[in-house]
C-alpha cells in the first residue's frame, strides 16, 4: 500500500486531499498543530507537527524513521496575514516565510530517510508568489514567501532528482476555505482532485516545474 503525509491536514484543501487519497486506498498520515477530530474521522494517522519550528520536525523525524517509507509528502501547510505598503507587518511577514518558505525545505530534508527512489514531493504553492504575474501589487509577505518556496523547491528538485525524488510547485487555485474568508472560485474536493491528478503526472522530466492545479504552466 502507497504512504502520504499530508501536512496542514487538519482542515480545508489539507483535510480533502487525506480524504480523497483514503478513498484511492492509500495509508494515510495528516499532520496538524492541534486536535484534528475531523481528520481522525476519517481513520488516518495523526501526528503533531509545528512546520515552523525545527524541534517539531526533528522529533516527526524520529518517530518516523522506524521503517516507515513515504511514497508521496504534500507540504501544504500555509499561513496568510495582511501586509500592505501601509502597514508591512513585519512580524507577520516573518512568520510567513518561517511557515511558507522554510518549513516545507526543511521538513523534505528532515525526512529524506523514509523518502526515496519513486517517491514524490508536492509543494502547495500558489501564483501569488509568481513575479510574472503580479499585476495588482500588495500581499507583500505572502507573495513574497510564497516566491521564496518556489525558488528553494526547484533548488530541491535538482538536489535530489538523482535520488529519484521528484518534486512538483502546485498552485491549488483561489480555493473557498478559512484562509480565504470562504471566498475563491473552486471548493476544497474540486481543488484536491485537481492537485493530486497533477501529482499523478509527476515525473522526474516534469520536477521544478510551477504548474497550476487545473494544469495550466504557470510564470515565475
Amino acid at each position: 500500500m502507497s504512504r502520504a503525509l499530508v501536512t496542514g491536514a487538519n482542515r480545508g484543501i489539507g483535510l480533502e486531499l487525506c480524504r480523497q487519497l483514503v478513498d484511492k486506498g492509500w495509508d494515510v498520515i495528516g499532520t496538524s498543530r492541534g486536535p484534528a477530530p475531523a481528520l481522525e474521522e476519517l481513520g488516518v494517522r495523526v501526528e503533531m507537527l509545528d512546520v515552523a519550528d525545527e524541534e517539531s520536525i526533528d522529533a516527526l523525524a524520529r518517530r518516523l524513521s522506524n521503517g516507515t517509507r513515504l511514497d508521496l509528502l504534500i507540504n501544504n501547510a500555509g499561513c496568510a496575514e495582511k501586509s500592505t505598503l501601509e502597514d508591512l507587518n513585519t512580524p507577520g511577514m516573518r512568520k510567513q516565510f518561517e511557515v511558507n518558505a522554510l518549513g516545507p525545505i526543511r521538513l523534505t530534508w528532515a525526512l529524506l530517510p523514509v523518502l526515496g527512489q519513486g517517491s514524490k514531493v508536492a509543494m502547495i504553492t500558489s501564483r501569488m508568489g509568481s513575479i510574472g504575474d503580479n499585476s495588482s501589487g500588495g500581499h507583500y509577505g505572502y507573495r513574497m514567501s510564497k516566491a521564496a518556496l518556489n525558488a528553494g523547491s526547484v533548488s530541491l528538485a535538482q538536489d535530489i532528482r538523482e535520488q529519484g525524488i521528484a518534486v512538483g510547485i502546485l498552485h491549488p487555485g483561489f480555493v473557498k476555505t478559512g484562509m480565504t474568508g470562504g471566498r475563491g472560485d473552486v471548493t476544497p474536493d474540486v481543488s484536491a482532485s485537481r492537485l493530486l491528478e497533477r501529482i499523478d503526472e509527476l515525473s522526474l522530466e516534469t520536477t521544478g516545474t510551477f504548474r497550476h492545479a487545473n494544469g495550466e504552466d504557470l510564470p515565475w
